[in-house]
Parts: C-alpha cells; structure tokens; sequence
C-alpha cells in the first residue's frame, strides 16, 4: 500500500506506523467515569467501508497525517496533516 504524506508525496506505506483511527483523537476528559475511559481504550469499531486512521510519517518527515481509506478495497482516497503541523 503507498500513502499520500502532504509534505513528501507519495510514499511505501513501510515509511509509515500506524497509530489507529482518528477518533483516538476524540479522548475523554480527564474526569470522565470509568465507563468512558474503558470504552476507548478498549473498545474499537470493525468498519466496512470507508474510515480515517491516523499514521505517524516515521522513516520520512515525522508528520502525523490522517489518511481517508477504504478497508474493503483498500484505496486510498487521501491525506492531510494533524493539526496543519509537524511533530
């Protein structure tokens, strides 16, 4: 699979580690009960279809990137930087 990095272009997807969806951005806050933070750290959706992971560009640029993909055909369909910044 090759991934499109907004800094590098396109690149192997070896260059890349996977970090998980995107909704592992969406955290509970820091008070939230029990529940909610079993909930994310356990709990996960098996998605058909099109989603948005995040991969950290590790062997390139060291951008983190949110790439929209299919898991069914496994296109590719686009990217774009976390939060516009490099790490």
């Amino acid at each position: 699979m090759r991934l499109p990095c907004p800094l590098c272009g396109e690149r192997d997807r070896r260059e890349f580690y996977y970090q998980g969806h995107a909704t592992m951005l969406d955290r509970p806050a820091r008070d939230a009960g029990i529940d909610a933070w079993d909930d994310y750290l356990h709990n996960r959706d098996n998605i058909a279809g099109e989603v948005e992971d995040l991969w950290h560009h590790e062997a390139g640029c060291g951008a983190w990137i949110k790439v929209t993909r299919n898991t069914v055909t496994h296109e590719v369909s686009g990217a774009k930087l976390v939060n516009g910044a490099r790490k």
